[in-house]
């Protein structure tokens, strides 16, 4: 994982920021497509609120479209959002077009922090990126097919074969997800860019039962 230089952009509070090297696992799992259809219950289940699920729909087509604007054919670089905290993959010319990249999404409103993990060499071919997009629906399918972790909680990035884990998880959640995803057909590297929370917050968060499922029917 390249190191962060810290700035006062690239402030990672709260956050857990691990990468794992692992070589290339003999598991594999169909992939899975989340479709359209789905999407009401992903934004039911996510552990953001209304407002920063918005708020990082905003911050990432801003920051697409002044990367676009400053760095153009220069580079081609991926933007994702989770809670404000903001990741940022794909391939840049050079180290300057990578420091450009972060120093105007650090510009854009709303911003909490940055992880540049931006590459500095060519673009990704295209079968480069059909094979991180079959990984990301492995893991997907992975983390489902497991049983004891929300899937919906945590969102999956995946860029020349390293895995972003991003989402707002428990240490248990978030080294169960980590051990999911490095056994995964595919994947090279596990990088955690997630907010560690407490299993009180996550019973707060979590939807309280209605009083039909509380009642327990008669016998």
């Amino acid at each position: 994982m390249m190191s962060l230089k810290p700035n006062r952009w690239s402030r990672v509070a709260a956050t857990t920021l691990t990468a794992v090297l692992l070589g290339a696992a003999v598991s594999a799992c169909a992939p899975l497509i989340v479709g359209g259809a789905m999407t009401g219950a992903l934004v039911a289940t996510d552990r953001r609120t209304s407002g920063a699920q918005l708020e990082d729909k905003g911050i990432e087509l801003r920051a697409a479209n002044r990367l676009r604007e400053r760095i153009g054919q220069r580079g081609n670089v991926s933007v994702t959002s989770y809670n404000r905290q903001v990741l940022l993959t794909g391939e840049v010319a050079s180290e300057q077009d990578k420091a450009l990249a972060e120093t105007i999404v650090a510009g854009v409103e709303n911003v909490r922090s940055i992880v540049n993990e931006l590459g500095v060499l060519g673009a990704s071919s295209l079968t480069q990126r059909s094979s991180d997009t079959l990984v990301t629906g492995r893991v997907k399918a992975a983390m489902i097919d497991a049983r004891d972790l929300s899937a919906s909680a945590v969102k999956v990035v995946t860029s020349r074969g390293t895995v972003y884990l991003m989402g707002r998880l428990t240490q248990r959640e978030a080294d169960r997800a980590t051990e999911i995803t490095r056994n995964t057909q595919g994947v090279q590297r596990v990088v955690r860019v997630l907010e560690i929370i407490s299993e009180e917050e996550l019973a707060r968060l979590l939807p309280k039962p209605s009083q039909n499922e509380k009642a327990a029917p008669a016998k």
